[in-house]
């Protein structure tokens, strides 16, 4: 067979990458049963009709079709059918809630972990097939505005959980859709997504760029870009970003009932993160989240230190995404690209896994005659829940070391030797990192909490 070639968007980690993803994926999982979040898994496949509701993602979405297609195909029937892997969560979990809502209680509080597909162009940070995690809460007709401002705060949580592992410190972005669609009504604009699609691009286009598709695009004039502009220039960590959004609103005659309503649920959000996780979240007006089912608040955030990547956490509120035409149900939800987050992880060096595998101890073999002997302390480690491997030869105990020391496992056990009169010595193990070696039992004796799995530290450590 040839040497395969690699695919380009599709990440697979070396053993010790898969360790610490599964780290990452760890910690979330646990902050978010903490809050309350049940776990749920939805199909990878849509009907395409529901998955092409956001229709810029279009162009991305794997279609499915068999191999072998039905010779004589009916074009409509065929389009009925037609499916896709999904490109988020958050389409599918709309379905799912839907689908269930007889028999889920509301508010429904979700996390999901689970691969994605995109068929987009691969860069820094951007995949074809990628892990996300996700936390949502749905209402039935009716969903509290608190959940917005908690949502944001169980995420910085989560993700300030990794701290201690060398994950770099994280900025929740924050805006409100209604103080955007209020200031650009305010002052005359009516293409309310267009002007949002393109305040969504600042960062990648650049602020010349984007008011000249303001213009040309969205109809605005010189002085409509220029106020557009200057709302998305707004930022800070406290409740004083509504004096300043409403100053520039005052010059600009931009004042109106959905631009207060939506600055007091921005200055609700900021009042509360401000104590709860001060610094952590930070009110940015150029925040848009181009798709249009946001109603509400919308949320990104950034790596300090590596803003470059983009965001690796996004959302909002939701009013109208799930709904059967009698019943709506309202959400406000997060999703975290695992895949992206580790990616800046391992290729930048960040933090390292402890060991490749999970093996706290490698159990020596004498020799082929009495591997059986080594084969039962490991299964009596294992009973009591030490993962360990068997040396997979008999050969010198120097060199089954550095087979341990080369997987970083910690420990070696050595088995009793047995005298001419078939009398057993005494087991020994040896933590090859301090060279200290010690009678033991395999029936009493464990590693230290800290070296019984692996874990992560800073690459630097």
């Amino acid at each position: 067979m040839a040497r395969p070639t690699p695919l380009s968007g599709f990440p697979e980690w070396l053993p010790d990458g898969r360790i610490v993803e599964q780290h990452v994926l760890d910690r979330l999982r646990r902050t978010f049963e903490l809050h309350g979040f049940a776990g749920v898994e939805t199909r990878a496949v849509e009907p395409l009709d529901q998955l092409l509701r956001k229709g810029e993602t279009s162009k991305e979405v794997y279609v499915l079709r068999r191999l072998q297609e039905d010779p004589k195909p009916d074009a409509a029937a065929d389009q009925d059918k037609a499916l896709g892997l999904h490109f988020d969560l958050t389409v599918p979990f709309a379905r799912y809630v839907l689908e269930n809502a007889g028999r889920l209680a509301f508010p429904f509080k979700r996390y999901q972990i689970q691969k994605v597909w995109r068929g987009e162009r691969p860069q820094d940070g951007r995949f074809r097939e990628f892990v996300q995690a996700d936390i949502d809460v749905v209402g039935a007709g009716e969903l509290p505005y608190h959940f917005e401002v908690e949502l944001p705060l169980v995420m910085a949580e989560a993700l300030g959980s990794l701290r201690d592992v060398g994950v770099p410190e994280v900025r929740v972005l924050v805006n409100n859709r209604r103080v955007a669609e209020g200031f650009y009504r305010g002052i005359g604009l009516e293409d309310v997504e267009g002007v949002l699609r393109a305040i969504d691009r600042l960062d990648k286009i650049g602020a010349d760029a984007v008011a000249a598709e303001l213009v040309a695009v969205c109809g605005a004039s010189p002085e409509q870009a220029r106020a557009c502009l200057d709302l998305a220039a707004i930022h800070g960590a406290d409740a004083s970003v509504v004096d300043e959004v409403r100053a520039l609103a005052d010059v600009h005659g931009a004042a109106n009932e959905l631009l207060e309503q939506g600055l007091g649920e921005l200055g609700a959000l900021m009042a509360v993160a401000a104590v709860r996780a001060p610094g952590v979240v930070v009110a940015d007006l150029k925040i848009a989240r181009g798709l249009d089912y946001y109603t509400g608040s919308v949320y990104e955030t950034v790596l300090v230190g590596h803003e470059q990547l983009g965001s690796i956490c996004s959302g909002g509120r939701y009013d109208t995404l799930a709904s059967d035409g009698k019943n709506t149900y309202p959400g406000v939800g997060l999703s975290v690209g695992v895949s992206r987050l580790v990616s800046r992880l391992l290729g930048a060096g960040l933090v390292r896994a402890t060991r490749s595998v999970p093996a706290a101890v490698l159990v020596a073999v004498t020799d082929e005659e009495h591997r059986a002997q080594s084969d039962a302390v490991a299964a009596a480690l294992r009973a009591r829940g030490i993962p360990c491997d068997v040396a997979p030869t008999a050969a010198r105990f120097g060199k089954q070391i550095r087979y341990a020391d080369r997987r970083g496992i910690p420990f070696v056990w050595f088995p009793g030797a047995v005298d001419d009169d078939g009398v057993r010595g005494p087991d020994q193990v040896k933590d090859i990192r301090s060279g200290e070696q010690v009678d033991a039992d395999p029936a009493a004796w464990a590693p230290p909490e800290q070296d019984l799995w692996p874990g992560l530290e800073p690459a630097g450590a």
